[in-house]
């Protein structure tokens, strides 16, 4: 079976609309794999700013946000204050090897906190969401903790970085980068076939600026 990469970061709001897509994704025919990134480090990698970090555009993001989620038939909460450290629960995440589990795991994670409040800096909390999915929250959030699982993580975000990821959610699929949870549509006709012309794309990004920003 064909792999979508699902590569994620509980920071998103968008990656969490995109959890909704999960089946929709896999009834194409494909098995779509959880990737756990650490968004922070992909903006420190292309010297960004985050969305949250520029006031007007967190505002916009959040009535987006809340927008797509109405028209979905979600409850969006939000988590007690944003932006946060995601770093325990994305340990956490990889540190389950299995990807059904994994899967499991990920989409409460990213439910508990967008449409339950869920505070993302509580352990205890997080253990709970595990629990809840048939998991050992109290033995994830040991693993959570230990150097191999932290370099777990790493090794994952920096694969992902020099794979040319630069967001979340991003999907990878037959090596081509979809991102946003909007681009589903667009992924769905990449897996049913359609492709682009890729030689004219060759030919316009080989030609030269015309500009340059200073």
């Amino acid at each position: 079976m064909e792999t979508v990469k699902f590569y994620f970061d509980p920071i998103s709001p968008f990656a969490w609309l995109a959890t909704k897509q999960i089946a929709r994704i896999e009834a194409a025919g494909v098995r779509v794999e959880m990737q756990p990134i650490l968004f922070a480090a992909m903006l420190n990698a292309h010297g960004q700013k985050g969305p949250a970090e520029i006031p007007a555009k967190k505002e916009l993001t959040f009535r987006d946000v809340m927008r797509q989620a109405k028209a979905q038939g979600l409850r969006f909460v939000g988590p007690p204050g944003h932006p946060f450290n995601p770093l325990t629960a994305l340990r956490m995440a990889s540190a389950i090897g299995d990807n059904g589990e994994r899967q499991r795991f990920v989409t409460a994670l990213f439910a508990a906190i967008w449409e339950d409040g869920l505070n993302p800096h509580d352990a205890a909390a997080l253990a709970s969401v595990a629990e809840r999915c048939g998991l050992n929250g109290a033995a994830l959030l040991d693993a959570a903790g230990t150097p191999a699982i932290k370099q777990a993580l790493a090794d994952n975000t920096e694969q992902a970085i020099a794979a040319g990821i630069f967001g979340v959610p991003s999907f990878v699929y037959q090596g081509e980068l979809f991102w946003g949870a909007d681009r589903i549509d667009s992924l769905l006709r990449r897996i049913a076939g359609e492709r682009i012309d890729e030689a004219q794309l060759t030919v316009f990004l080989a030609q030269p600026p015309l500009a340059q920003r200073r």
